[in-house]
């Protein structure tokens, strides 16, 4: 067993050693160090296991995916104590395992790694990692839009540039030093996305990514329960703004068009985008039956783009211009920035365009909260589509505000003169509606099978947790 504390003090990491080195320094000895209170010592401990990590090849966190040659670590959850299985990811195939508690590891077996806490050495080392690679990283963070926006932003990097980006959306304490993990000397830029949904989230988030370049997609509505408000969400969210400010000169990628940006981003230096002309990039909406199609151009004086994408929705608008956006001022040909654009297909029940033999779907049942929901009927009204129907499911984490936010939807759903509506869940059977209702997906699929929708444009729209993906396979 190796002992290597976790109490690293970052500010202390200098001097580490070269990447060329992939020797573990303890594949064949066994190194035991004491707790110090000196950051030259504490230093040591995180370039030790840094050299362990260098001789693997990679990390992983379960027990059940476990390439040859890992490094396992094992983290705990409010169900699971991944220290349970650090003997079976040695098993499986890892080289190394990483525990937080001694009873589980064997004394004398020297591929056993005891931390402090094995959730801080996972963000440590990883930190540790962005350090000595240096590779410039822009953070991304907002409300809504922002795992469609990073990967509209990596495809359109990707047309230059070798590009590390947040796989699906690996956003959290966990996925953002996963993501950081995976950094080579091959890359050369990164894009990292980050979630919150208490207070504090993106400020412990941005400390281990150390962003280099920042863009907040919009503030809305959402987890309003860990937030306590709207502008508990706004204060979070410009958490990366903070860090980008205190660093100096850092530049972040603006959306003009939204005041609650620009009022955080003060004293910073933006790169915007937008609807107005005098802006860096700007552009206009051109169709959306029903994809979305837009136009473009760098300032005042530049020639104006053609972009067909495969995106459902105008509130798309302002991703895929960001993406423009973050592509010019890297240096992406404007043929290319399109080309990226153009070909891009969501995918993960996000804003996705799907035709069964019976109906035209539009499937946007990965997430939802009062303004994605808000814009996705506003956007859904606004579609040139025959015979519409919505299937809309319960808003998840919305605290003392769900109530009134729900019978706000439903307020507007009347208000928009709709009158094929489902709704699923008890916080949308609690609002006043004439719409249909059902408590929970299973008995709505009940309903579908008795009597199946035909010839209709479908709205899909709910939280994950309702699981309305699931209805899919029944219209």
């Amino acid at each position: 067993m190796i002992y290597i504390s976790a109490n690293v003090n970052k500010k202390a990491i200098v001097g580490t050693p070269s990447l060329k080195n992939k020797v573990s320094l303890f594949a064949k000895y066994q190194f035991y160090y004491e707790l110090q209170n000196s950051p030259k010592e504490k230093d040591m401990d995180i370039t030790a296991l840094y050299q362990i990590f260098l001789g693997c090849t990679g990390i992983t966190t379960d027990s059940r995916n476990c390439p040859e040659g890992s490094l396992f670590i094992a983290l705990k959850g409010d169900t699971f104590n991944g220290n349970a299985f650090a003997a079976k990811a040695l098993e499986a195939g890892s080289t190394y395992a990483v525990v937080d508690e001694a009873a589980y590891a064997p004394a004398g077996d020297t591929r056993y790694i005891l931390v402090d806490n094995c959730l801080h050495t996972l963000q440590q080392l990883a930190n540790y990692h962005r350090r000595q690679l240096g590779t410039r990283i822009i953070g991304i963070t907002g409300t809504n839009g922002k795992t469609t926006t990073k990967e509209l932003i990596s495809a359109v990097l990707s047309q230059k540039y070798n590009v590390l980006y947040t796989l699906g959306n690996l956003n959290n304490p966990i996925g953002v030093p996963l993501t950081l993990l995976r950094l080579t000397t091959e890359h050369e830029l990164g894009v990292v996305e980050m979630g919150a949904s208490h207070p504090g989230d993106i400020k412990e988030l941005v400390e281990i990514a150390e962003p280099d370049y920042g863009i907040i997609t919009n503030v809305g509505k959402a987890h309003l329960e860990g937030f306590g408000s709207f502008e508990g969400v706004i204060r979070t969210k410009g958490e990366l703004y903070d860090y980008l400010r205190r660093q100096g000169n850092s530049t972040i990628f603006l959306h003009q068009d939204n005041p609650y940006l620009r009022e955080i981003a003060r004293g910073l230096n933006p790169i915007t985008y937008g609807e107005e002309n005098s802006l860096y990039i700007n552009g206009h909406v051109t169709g959306n039956s029903p994809y979305l199609a837009f136009e473009w151009r760098a300032g005042k004086e530049g020639e104006f783009h053609q972009v067909h994408t495969r995106l459902i929705g105008e509130y798309n608008f302002p991703n895929a211009l960001a993406a423009v956006t973050i592509g010019h001022f890297f240096g992406v040909e404007a043929e290319k920035i399109d080309k990226a654009l153009n070909e891009y297909e969501p995918r993960n029940n996000r804003s996705q365009l799907k035709k069964t033999a019976d109906n035209t779907l539009i499937i946007d049942a990965y997430n939802a909260n009062p303004t994605s929901m808000m814009a996705s009927i506003s956007n859904f009204r606004n579609m040139q589509a025959e015979n519409k129907m919505l299937i809309l499911g319960d808003m998840r984490e919305l605290g003392k505000d769900s109530a009134d936010e729900h019978q706000k939807i439903a307020d507007y759903l009347e208000e928009c003169g709709f009158k094929d509506v489902v709704l699923v869940g008890e916080l949308f059977a609690a609002t006043r509606h004439s719409y249909q209702s059902y408590p929970d997906v299973t008995a709505l699929i009940a309903e579908l099978q008795r009597e199946k929708p035909c010839g209709k444009t479908i709205l899909i729209k709910g939280s994950n947790g309702i699981k309305l993906s699931s209805v899919v396979e029944y219209l």
